[in-house]
């Protein structure tokens, strides 16, 4: 399966991808006030945007048709940690959605249901034909992640699992190995952590071939109790 050329290596170098996202709760995750930061984040030169959940993917596609979107769903399930987009529901979902490239987990943790990666990954090529971005937490689970098939690997678990809980992204340790032993055709990318626009400098040198920011551009809610808490600690 050939992506769309968008999707390709090469259309990412030296690109940004914002993730427009908000947290439960937050009056920032109405659908048009994503889809408002989606249009912004595009019209200042981003490559595309990274989103959450079906609903602001739709409302996202319907703003801006060309958009070029990831698309994720965050959903939890007793007995495992996985979350980002974790079973063939979920993708199905997003991809129906209009997202043009499907981020799941491709850690090496237990999913729900114990269902098995190298099936889900299987099933989305031979059912939906949709392209996959593998969000990792290490050096090995990236290239498992190329080798069954999904197209792009990004760093955007790392510090966030169990086995990885002791680091602190943005990964700059892993972009270096991973550029290295991934096949040329499959795209990097740096996720997590990157806090300005130095670090995406910083994250291209190391080997990505695209970053994507997220808190930092659009995170409203998570950088105004950064400050807070800053600022509260100082007095």
């Amino acid at each position: 399966m050939i992506p769309e050329p968008r999707l390709l290596r090469g259309a990412l170098q030296g690109r940004l991808i914002v993730s427009v996202q908000a947290p439960q709760g937050s009056p920032m995750r109405e659908p048009s006030v994503i889809a408002a930061m989606a249009e912004a984040s595009l019209a200042q030169g981003a490559v595309g945007v990274r989103l959450e959940s079906p609903e602001h993917i739709g409302a996202v596609r319907q703003r801006c048709p060309g958009a070029l979107i990831v698309g994720l769903w965050k959903r939890v399930y007793p007995g495992s940690s996985v979350y980002i987009t974790p079973g063939w529901e979920e993708v199905r979902a997003v991809w129906a959605a209009g997202a043009d490239i499907v981020a799941i987990d491709a850690t090496a943790r237990e999913r729900p249901d114990g269902d098995d990666l190298a099936g889900l990954i299987e099933r989305v090529q031979r059912d939906l034909g949709a392209p996959l971005m593998a969000d990792v937490d290490s050096v090995e689970n990236g290239l498992r992640a190329a080798a069954l098939g999904c197209h792009w690997v990004g760093t955007t678990l790392m510090g966030y699992t169990e086995a990885t809980a002791h680091q602190r992204p943005p990964a700059w340790d892993l972009l270096p190995p991973l550029r290295l032993q991934l096949p040329p055709e499959t795209a990097l990318i740096c996720e997590g952590g990157l806090s300005s626009p130095d670090q995406a400098h910083r994250a291209l040198a190391e080997g990505a071939d695209a970053v994507v920011v997220g808190t930092a551009i659009t995170g409203v809610d998570l950088q105004v109790a950064a400050y807070l808490g800053r600022m509260a600690a100082g007095r």
